[in-house]
């Protein structure tokens, strides 16, 4: 069973958000879920800084040794910053996708689109 934490949205396309401590701004990955579907992650394409992002449109691709999976942009807004940290290791989307295997985080001008998004019991429900 894939874990969900409930303090997370969720996308139907296996992405995931969260708050962050700045105002407006929202950490996105992918889910356990997907991570475990893709299998050993070997390289990803993420957006770039200041890059405008839309809801529900492709914002960069992740590669595993099983397929090439697009990266849907769970909000609409502007990236605020990316994980460089993935540029050398991608695999920590396998081995940690909710802490240090985050993707991005996205400035996000209307906040309530967040409610809008899954909870972790709809999400769950999802995955069954």
């Amino acid at each position: 069973m894939s874990l969900i934490p409930n303090e997370l949205r969720y996308t139907k396309e296996h992405e995931w958000v969260a708050a962050t401590d700045s105002a407006g701004i929202f950490r996105m990955g992918i889910t356990d879920f997907a991570q475990s579907a893709l299998g050993d992650i070997v390289y990803i394409q993420m957006p770039k800084s200041g890059e405008e992002v839309i809801a529900d449109k492709i914002c960069g691709e992740v590669e595993s040794t099983k397929s090439v999976s697009e990266i849907y942009a769970p909000v609409t807004g502007k990236i605020a910053i990316v994980n460089d940290l993935l540029n050398g290791n991608p695999e920590l989307i396998n081995s940690d996708c909710y802490g240090q295997g985050w993707i991005a985080e996205i400035e996000v001008a209307d906040i309530s689109v967040i409610e809008k998004l899954l909870s972790a019991q709809q999400y769950q429900e999802l995955t069954a």
